[in-house]
């Protein structure tokens, strides 16, 4: 804020306030936000949030509006005049940025999102802590799915019982499972359907568990009855490519680099183009955060970032094959935070 010379920022984005704060909440359309001041930051949320507010908060005062209220008037009382205010422009709509103007005169709204962004993408040791802990339900979670894998088993059914896996753990799901089998795991993003585990399948599960609002992210394998030698092969080439990534990740060594070790190894096999997307993302309050791991990105690893490795291949007709781990780095390498069984387990065919 000195830097850029604000008199004010004016944070929205709910996960941003939550990293800030510690209060977590989704009002639904409702207004909340951070109105923060060179001594003082408020917190602005609607009455049915107020004693969450107050409870959660960290160094923050919480004011609250109630319906039929101007929640504009608080946030004039929180700010008061800011012709020059910090917003998350990605967040942040243009009615509210009429509303802002009318409250407090701004005139003049400069980003912040991207330092912020800055601020979450290295983890504190308690921040560690967390992920670690989600990391360690979601191995227990893997391990306890893929032991009860049975053909005839449906996709949805899979789903589920990784859910229910998940919440009797007091864990939460840090995004919506995907279960895909046979054709289907050749779709990344293919959503768990009707379709009943078959002989010959290759099953891809992608879940996580979420602990204490932090992310873990997980990819296994599994086939049903006796890999072919097409699917060990592939299975096999996966597995090096996502462990060359790992083996790359060193403070100092750039995003775009992990990404490069990995394909390299899938290219020099002649599967390069059904390997279409990024070696990874950044893990922590969401499940998609900086770093992103694109091709040829340039963002340089520090000790505490925290993202997944999942390299994949995708052959359409046939199945998809991709391994995923959470990996954090550290002094001299990283620390694979994932330790559920990496091999492509074998489901009994009935």
């Amino acid at each position: 804020m000195a830097e850029q010379s604000l008199d004010a920022a004016y944070v929205t984005r709910p996960v941003s306030i939550a990293y800030l704060t510690g209060f977590r909440a989704e009002p639904h359309e409702r207004l909340m936000a951070l109105a923060v001041r060179a001594a003082t930051a408020t917190l602005v949320v609607p009455a049915l949030e107020k004693e969450k507010a107050a409870s959660n908060r960290e160094q923050a005062v919480v004011l609250a509006w109630r319906d039929g209220e101007d929640p504009y008037a608080l946030v004039r009382e929180a700010l008061g005049p800011c012709p020059r205010l910090g917003v998350e422009k990605e967040h942040l709509t243009v009615q509210a940025a009429e509303a802002l103007a009318a409250a407090v005169g701004t005139h003049d709204l400069v980003d912040v999102a991207p330092e912020i962004r800055c601020l979450r993408r290295t983890k504190s040791p308690a921040e560690l802590e967390k992920v670690a802990r989600a990391c360690a339900i979601t191995d227990a979670v893997a391990d306890e799915v893929m032991q009860d894998l049975r053909s005839g088993q449906s996709e949805l059914e899979l789903a589920m019982r990784v859910g229910a896996a998940i919440s009797t753990r007091g864990a939460a799901p840090s995004f919506e499972t995907s279960v895909q089998s046979g054709a289907n795991s050749a779709n990344p993003h293919h959503d768990p359907a009707g379709r009943r585990l078959e002989a010959g399948d290759l099953v891809l599960f992608d879940f996580g568990a979420a602990f204490d609002g932090y992310c873990g992210d997980l990819t296994r394998m599994a086939v049903v009855g006796e890999p072919t030698a097409r699917q060990r092969e592939i299975y096999a080439l996966v597995l090096r490519a996502h462990d060359a990534a790992i083996e790359a990740v060193r403070p100092g060594v750039t995003t775009g680099q992990l990404d490069a070790a990995a394909r390299k190894v899938i290219d020099a096999s002649g599967f390069g183009a059904h390997f279409f997307h990024r070696v990874g993302h950044g893990l922590g309050l969401e499940v998609h955060e900086d770093p992103s791991l694109d091709p040829g990105s340039d963002t340089v690893l520090e000790p505490g970032m925290v993202f997944t490795i999942e390299p994949g291949i995708y052959l359409p007709g046939w199945g998809g094959i991709r391994i995923e781990d959470d990996v954090v780095v550290e002094m001299g390498g990283c620390r694979v935070l994932t330790k559920a069984d990496r091999s492509l387990r074998v489901v009994r065919s009935s």
